[in-house]
């Protein structure tokens, strides 16, 4: 995927099977669920035509980042997720330019990727996922 491309819409949901219906209906295909435990998450990606994907994202407990997002916004968007090279020298120059980083330096997302946040404050109100994809 280039760099600068929407790698995924990120939706908070109290139940990914319930989820799952309108995205499936709207001809989308569920991938495996995985648990991210360092962010309290459940994750289901949902597959549609070329690169196109959305990522369902059920809290593990109330205290997680998106249990607490869904209790203070509800259910919705949560993130839009964008590509990128080499995501720690884009931390680098974001933080350069200004933008305030959720983190300093990538962690790991799902499925193994190498992910960082932009605050909202940054993104007039958007919480905004870089995703370090080299292909």
């Amino acid at each position: 995927m280039k760099s600068g491309s929407i790698n995924h819409i990120g939706i908070a949901t109290l139940s990914l099977d319930e989820a799952e219906q309108i995205w499936s209906t709207l001809g989308f295909t569920p991938t495996n669920d995985q648990i991210v435990e360092d962010q309290g998450v459940k994750i289901r990606y949902m597959k549609g035509s070329g690169n196109t994907n959305i990522e369902l994202l059920e809290p593990i407990s109330d205290d997680s980042p998106i249990g607490k997002f869904i209790k203070n916004r509800g259910v919705g968007i949560q993130q839009i997720a964008i590509n990128v090279g080499d995501i720690n020298s884009k931390i680098v120059e974001l933080k350069n330019h200004g933008f305030k980083m959720i983190n300093d330096k990538a962690i790991t997302g799902s499925e193994g990727k190498m992910v960082a946040f932009i605050h909202p404050s940054s993104c007039g109100g958007v919480l905004v996922e870089l995703v370090e994809n080299n292909t």
